[in-house]
């Protein structure tokens, strides 16, 4: 009887959405209360059987007029919403409901990857511990949102990317995995590494070490080691492997410069480094380390381009 009463707390649990107004506050009380919004719609929505306040009567959170990145995305669901009004619930739920980006991420993230066994809520509750409190992961979200809008000519707005983005959400997935990791919270970070990769097809060792201003175009297929280091602003396409050769233990994994674009299909494999600024073509397969602003080609992969052409 005890494990049926359980099965279905879980069950129901699954379907709860998580928002900033269910958010422990053992961080900052002040945090918790969901911004304003003059949209009536959102308030008919429901969670827990109980109705949310209206958005007339929610306090909006103290620094918002600082964070441009979420003043824009809430102004750009807005704006959706006006031209998909069958979106409206959704739109609410997701941005408008929420006090900053970290909360409306940490819900987003929380469904995304929540199923009959791991609730949004217990999810939403591991990821805004560590979004609420980490100054560095906060900068880097924004700066990973905003390399999307500007290297990625697909993505139309902030809120597209913030809601649609497999690749932006799998490394923000990420951000807080690898804080986990470093924590000592191995399992959990496991946990939403395999998540991850169920989900978003997206394979990031929690151990891996990535900077900000990322893109992760398409996303599909990537593959990173565990002791992978990535700097700041550096693309990576579809179907890429930062991984090891088989043949070594340890510090085994690539090792990428900033501003380095990686081609979809690219294996680079071992601890090897790609230089700052350097560019990896489409389908390569890169075993030795690539000199800063250079470009490399093929399989095996070669430097191309006047007096640098040469095997590595």
């Amino acid at each position: 009887m005890c494990c049926h009463s359980m099965a279905a707390c879980i069950d129901n649990s699954r379907n709860q959405t998580f928002s900033s107004n269910t958010y422990p506050c053992q961080f900052n009380k002040s945090r918790c209360t969901p911004s304003v919004t003059s949209f009536s719609s959102c308030n008919s929505i429901h969670r827990d059987g109980h109705k949310i306040p209206s958005p007339s009567k929610l306090i909006p959170h103290a620094g918002d007029e600082d964070d441009s990145e979420w003043l824009k995305i809430r102004d750009e669901a807005k704006s959706d919403m006006e031209q998909e009004p069958l979106l409206s619930r959704y739109y609410c739920s997701s941005i408008l409901l929420h006090d900053s980006l970290e909360s409306a991420l940490a819900n987003h993230l929380a469904i995304k990857l929540s199923t009959s066994n791991l609730s949004s809520e217990t999810l939403g509750e591991v990821f805004l511990s560590v979004l609420a409190e980490d100054c560095e992961i906060k900068r880097a979200i924004r700066d990973d949102i905003k390399a999307v809008k500007e290297r990625d000519p697909s993505c139309i707005s902030y809120v597209h990317c913030l809601l649609n983005f497999k690749g932006f959400l799998a490394c923000q997935a990420h951000r807080v995995a690898h804080k986990l990791w470093s924590q000592g919270r191995t399992v959990m970070a496991l946990v939403i590494q395999n998540r991850v990769s169920e989900v978003f097809a997206v394979d990031i060792h929690p151990g891996a070490k990535i900077g900000r201003g990322i893109l992760l175009d398409h996303a599909t297929g990537v593959v990173i080691g565990e002791t992978a280091v990535i700097g700041n602003n550096v693309s990576i396409l579809h179907n890429v492997t930062l991984g090891a050769t088989g043949k070594e233990t340890g510090d085994r994994h690539p090792k990428i410069g900033d501003g380095v674009l990686i081609g979809a299909g690219t294996k680079v494999l071992g601890n090897v480094r790609i230089g700052e600024g350097a560019k990896i073509g489409a389908a390569s397969v890169v075993l030795k380390e690539v000199p800063p602003q250079a470009t490399a080609v093929g399989n095996p992969a070669r430097l191309v381009g006047g007096k640098n052409r040469q095997e590595m």
